[in-house]
């Protein structure tokens, strides 16, 4: 059995993603017969909880993020419990700290994102965009095993077993799901949430998700009990998602880790742009055809939801488009195994060296 580190971490200012990801290889290593170990400096109270109640270990170590204490204490911690790799997912660890934990000679996996040039120092690169392979990374992480495009999205157990489910139609999927994500740091759920209540079609349930992480979930719970609306409801932390989007006929989803889940169960999806890392995915994602999206940076909130609450609500008036964007999600090579590719790529024989190696596992 290998240790595997994970070194990624969650608030309500950056979001769950990086760490939810995470959980999905967790769950496959674990599968494959490995520890995963979680470390983060910083965390809030929901995701300690859901790491704990899905058996998985998790520490807290120095920080702040990225500087040397932290550094410091991941690779003791490699040392102290023999890892044998480290996955490294944030935006908050510069060239220092990369060098110095692929120093530390434990195998690394670096998520990225952005392929905006800068080193990863790592051994093996992840990012599931459609258009991950046009990027630089043979410059970003010479010699490294990239493991590029949807093949390889993380989909969590409970969303890679709903999407084994038969496909079901438009017709028959009357839920518009609104979700922004474990934190929601531009606070769009309640007013988006309000302003499909005003002007919610006939058949049409809207349920928001909202994480645990969101300190707002409170304020947003109790403005739907005010509204009194029939076929409108939140859930704080959803223990099942994937059954809850497969009823999806519509989602309302920041651009983040939802992406790959949502994409997998083939629900048309209304993309929201609420941070720099989502833009390039969301724009990709777009032009596939599965989705359409809307950027929200910058923009005032309550503006913001008026357009979004629009755009979604002339989605769901629209059924034949709605089901060309279901078909060609269906279309997509997106089986959902990517979490397990991951696992077995970062645990598995080193990869010989030299391009021809680093492609075939791009196009896995």
């Amino acid at each position: 059995m290998a240790v595997i580190l994970i070194r990624a971490d969650a608030s309500p200012t950056i979001g769950t993603g990086h760490v939810m990801r995470c959980l999905a290889v967790a769950e496959a290593l674990r599968d494959q017969g490995h520890e995963a170990l979680f470390a983060a400096v910083e965390s809030t109270p929901a995701i300690d909880r859901r790491l704990s109640a899905d058996g998985f270990r998790h520490v807290s170590i120095a920080g702040p993020v990225g500087q040397a204490a932290d550094l410091a204490a991941t690779r003791s911690l490699l040392r102290r419990e023999h890892g044998m790799a480290v996955m490294l997912d944030g935006y908050r660890f510069g060239e220092a700290y990369r060098v110095g934990l692929q120093a530390a000679g434990a195998r690394v996996l670096a998520w990225d994102d952005l392929g905006d040039g800068t080193p990863l120092h790592a051994d093996l690169v992840v990012n599931a965009a459609p258009q991950a392979a046009s990027l630089p990374y043979d410059a970003m992480a010479p010699g490294a095993v990239l493991l590029l495009g949807p093949g390889y999205a993380p989909l969590r157990r409970e969303v890679r077993l709903a999407a084994q489910e038969p496909r079901r139609t438009i017709a028959d999927r009357p839920v518009l799901l609104v979700t922004f994500g474990g934190s929601d740091p531009l606070g769009l759920t309640g007013p988006v949430l309000q302003a499909l209540a005003k002007e919610r079609p006939d058949g049409c349930r809207i349920v928001a998700v909202v994480g645990g992480s969101n300190p707002r979930a409170n304020e947003v719970a109790a403005a739907v009990a005010a509204l009194a609306a029939d076929g409108v409801s939140v859930e704080i932390d959803c223990p099942r998602m994937g059954a809850l989007m497969a009823d999806c006929g519509l989602a309302v989803s920041a651009g983040g880790g939802t992406m790959g889940e949502l994409a997998a169960l083939a629900v048309p999806t209304l993309l929201v742009v609420t941070a720099d890392n989502q833009a390039m995915a969301s724009g990709d994602a777009a032009e596939l055809g599965w989705c359409a999206a809307v950027d929200a940076r910058g923009c005032d909130p309550a503006k913001a939801a008026a357009v979004i609450a629009g755009r979604a609500l002339a989605l769901w008036a629209d059924a034949g488009q709605r089901q060309r964007m279901q078909d060609a999600a269906t279309a997509l090579p997106l089986d959902g195994d990517g979490a397990v590719r991951i696992a077995s790529a970062l645990t598995g024989p080193a990869p010989k060296s030299g391009s021809a190696a680093r492609r075939r596992a791009a196009l896995a």
